[in-house]
């Protein structure tokens, strides 16, 4: 096992560490304790980064190599990350909260599925031959299309999943010959240091991947800055906008993976036994901080009170509390902030008439940490603001509905598309409810039970544009050049 530095105050740009004036505590959500000190990144900082990128963009240190000498290098990248996976998992675990089993298996382990993913991907010859025929006028042409990379990557994440959707940017940009920029969660900036280490490491050259924290003087400069040619962020639907405004002045390309309201549908014919352990992991999973949670539970009315009876003893029996403990099944929000913000929603939701049915405050016997009760509600209109907001906490909007056609009008009905679900028995019907869903990704009866990055994902509407995981994924990070020949 390779160890992991708590205690930074570095930044990596240009392939060497780059001291800062500033650093912060990093805060561990569990304990409000400082796990680690991180380097403050500045907009200077930002520039030289970016300086650093553009030129090894310009100069093909990276793109210039072929696919299969990247493809080597990036294999050594992540065999220096399974080196680290002990210590990442616990890093994941006091940086975000996340007990001890999500983080191995969805942060950390999902994420490297996903990374060699790309890899393998990125092993492909860039010419794509399109056509080869007589032409009418005598002779022959040909033609092809190129795949080249977009050159300058300004990749920016939020602090629910670091470890996964740092690697869930930097493995496809990289992949595809860009040199990226990438600026971490002020709340969660250690994990993305741990990149920066590999780099070095496994000597990328320089320029190619530059790690740099900071705040929103750091992302204003990637979003503004006509040496990048891609942003791609993570986070809310706001700042969404905000970064696509940001980006417009120079008609820089954006991917934007933003939030979500996600209706998961359970049918009169759906199987409980399935439809409720499903709907509890849809708002539980990382304290219900996760854009692509079904927190939405539309309902059909013949079993909605039966739902949510065993829905709220399910609630009753998750253990809050340390991550660290193998019992635990939720941890704490990411912060104070976060946690007044759920409580917020809660009291607006009692406030506009929503039924309180499980948890709605603070958990007794933890004084110190983020936490929040699981919290789960009925008479929920969809038109509320618990219906159309995203929450970013263990909250469940249980909401009835008579047959299929209100079922998926009432999931249509947002102003987001990230993700939806159906369990049934009936498999023809659930599946066509899902071609009538305005989202981006659908499971039915739980789908494959995980991420599987062969399959696009992303949404529409307010949950962003464009799409990560499959070639749909990384073609978003490359340009297309069709060469047109006469050839005789």
């Amino acid at each position: 096992m390779t160890d992991i530095e708590r205690t930074r105050r570095a930044l990596y740009i240009d392939g060497v560490w780059v001291d800062t004036e500033q650093t912060a505590s990093v805060t561990n959500p569990a304990t409000e304790d400082e796990l680690g000190v991180a380097p403050v990144g500045t907009a200077a900082h930002a520039e030289a980064a970016l300086a650093a990128a553009r030129a090894a963009a310009d100069d093909r240190r990276w793109s210039g190599l072929t696919p299969k000498d990247r493809v080597r290098l990036l294999r050594r990248f992540t065999d220096a990350l399974r080196d680290r996976e002990e210590a990442l998992v616990a890093l994941v675990i006091d940086e975000c909260g996340a007990p001890g089993r999500l983080a191995k298996i969805l942060h950390y382990r999902t994420g490297m599925d996903h990374f060699d993913w790309y890899v393998d991907a990125a092993d492909r010859d860039p010419i794509e031959p399109r056509r080869f025929a007589p032409l009418p006028g005598g002779g022959t042409g040909a033609a092809v299309v190129v795949r080249e990379p977009a050159g300058v990557v300004a990749a920016i994440t939020p602090f629910n999943f670091p470890f996964f959707l740092n690697v869930q940017k930097v493995a496809p940009a990289l992949a595809a010959g860009n040199c990226v920029v990438l600026k971490p969660s002020p709340l969660t900036p250690l994990q993305a240091l741990v990149l920066a280490d590999v780099a070095e490491e496994v000597e990328l050259p320089p320029g190619v991947l530059n790690v740099v924290t900071g705040d929103i003087d750091v992302g204003q400069v990637l979003t503004t800055d006509p040496r990048v040619d891609l942003v791609s962020f993570t986070g809310s639907d706001l700042v969404g906008a905000a970064v696509m405004a940001q980006a417009s002045p120079n008609l820089t390309r954006v991917l934007l993976e933003l939030g979500g309201k996600s209706a998961l549908i359970v049918r009169d014919d759906a199987d409980l036994d399935v439809a409720v352990p499903t709907a509890l992991m849809n708002f539980i999973t990382q304290a219900g901080q996760g854009c692509a949670l079904c927190t939405r539970h539309i309902v059909h009315e013949s079993i909605h009170d039966t739902f949510v009876e065993q829905l709220v003893a399910f609630t009753s029996m998750v253990t809050v509390g340390d991550p660290h403990d193998r019992g635990t099944a939720m941890g704490p929000l990411i912060s104070a902030a976060q946690r007044d913000r759920v409580e917020g929603f809660v009291a607006t939701a009692r406030a506009e008439g929503a039924t309180l049915a499980a948890g709605g405050s603070r958990p007794s016997g933890l004084d110190r940490g983020f936490f929040f009760e699981p919290t789960v509600f009925t008479d929920v209109a969809n038109s509320s603001t618990l219906a159309r907001n995203e929450v970013f906490g263990p909250v469940a909007a249980v909401i009835s509905f008579a047959d299929d056609d209100e079922a998926v009008a009432i999931a249509n009905d947002s102003p987001y598309g990230l993700a939806g679900a159906i369990v049934s028995h009936d498999a023809d019907a659930a599946f066509r409810m899902a071609l009538r869903m305005h989202t981006g990704y659908v499971t039915i009866n739980g789908g494959s039970g995980a991420m599987d990055p062969a399959l696009p994902f992303g949404g529409v509407g307010r949950s962003g544009i464009g799409r990560e995981l499959g070639i749909e994924g990384l073609d978003c990070y490359t340009e297309t050049k069709s060469i047109d020949m006469r050839i005789g």
